[in-house]
């Protein structure tokens, strides 16, 4: 798979759960080495070779704010762990803290409480504090939201926007939720079974799906009103198997529109209608 990001954007990347994209953020960020490829950062050849230095300016959310944070801990401390690694000095480490608590929302009052005292949302603030203390560029979200109550999901992703026109960030932002990825990116890149199968910007993404796969999770967000007019896509089949994928195209034994060259040669992901890429023999 094959894609990029500018400075200050968000990337939406979409797709059911297991399809590998936890797994490709963490591969970008050299938490996973990569097995092939070229990762570029501001130009920079960051293959499997992140030094401290740089990775103050790429940083992740992760998805779970009970399994990330250790227990033993105060919440202080958590936040604090980066500029230690960093070895920043001592003297400025609880004015940096307490400065990052303020700017997600947190007061002062809670530097010495541990995790299992805070709600779920509170938590997710101590995670988003501790990604964005060294003041990175790039953070990829991973599902930030994804464990907390729709009413706190709404909070969190405001602040995740707000902080990033303030800090001038670039997010990754991994979701399985549309409705989230809507709201919060500026492109959208959807991806099935370790590949993308269609890239482009939000507004188009939604109103002038390309991919069959797209179409079909459009189709299945729920809506707050009966609409009868709304498409019905019912998908049948078994996921194909993601360590030994068969010859053509990933989508082909689920797919309701698929020919013989499905069957038989891998879609390439090519530019479909200026900017809109999309991996797809049917669309010409």
């Amino acid at each position: 798979m094959s894609f990029s990001t500018e400075r200050g954007e968000t990337l939406g990347l979409v797709g059911e759960s297991g399809c590998g994209k936890s797994t490709m953020g963490r591969v970008v960020l050299n938490l996973i080495p990569a097995t092939a490829g070229t990762i570029l950062f501001n130009g920079e050849d960051v293959t499997n070779s992140v030094n401290r230095r740089k990775r103050r300016e790429m940083q992740i959310i992760f998805q779970g704010p009970y399994s990330s944070q250790d227990p033993r801990k105060t919440v202080g401390k958590i936040i604090e762990e980066p500029l230690v690694i960093q070895r920043i000095p001592r003297r400025e480490r609880t004015g940096l803290v307490k400065e990052i608590m303020a700017d997600v929302g947190l007061s002062a009052d809670y530097y010495t409480r541990f995790p299992h005292e805070l709600d779920g949302g509170r938590r997710q603030r101590v995670g988003i504090a501790r990604a964005l203390i060294l003041k990175p560029r790039f953070v990829v979200c991973d599902e930030p939201v994804s464990a907390l109550d729709v009413s706190i999901q709404a909070q969190i992703l405001n602040l995740l926007q707000d902080l990033g026109e303030q800090m001038g960030l670039t997010y990754l932002f991994i979701s399985h939720n549309l409705s989230v990825v809507k709201h919060l990116s500026r492109r959208v890149a959807v991806m099935y079974l370790g590949k993308i199968v269609e890239l482009a910007e939000t507004s188009e993404l939604f109103k002038h799906p390309l991919h069959p796969y797209t179409r079909a999770l459009l189709a299945a967000v729920p809506i707050p009103k009966y609409r009868p007019d709304k498409p019905k896509v019912i998908l049948s089949g078994d996921v194909p198997s993601p360590i030994d994928p068969k010859p053509g195209c990933r989508f082909a034994p689920r797919c309701p529109e698929a020919t013989e060259v499905c069957n038989s040669q891998d879609p390439l992901l090519r530019d479909a209608a200026g900017k809109h890429l999309v991996s797809c023999h049917l669309v010409r």
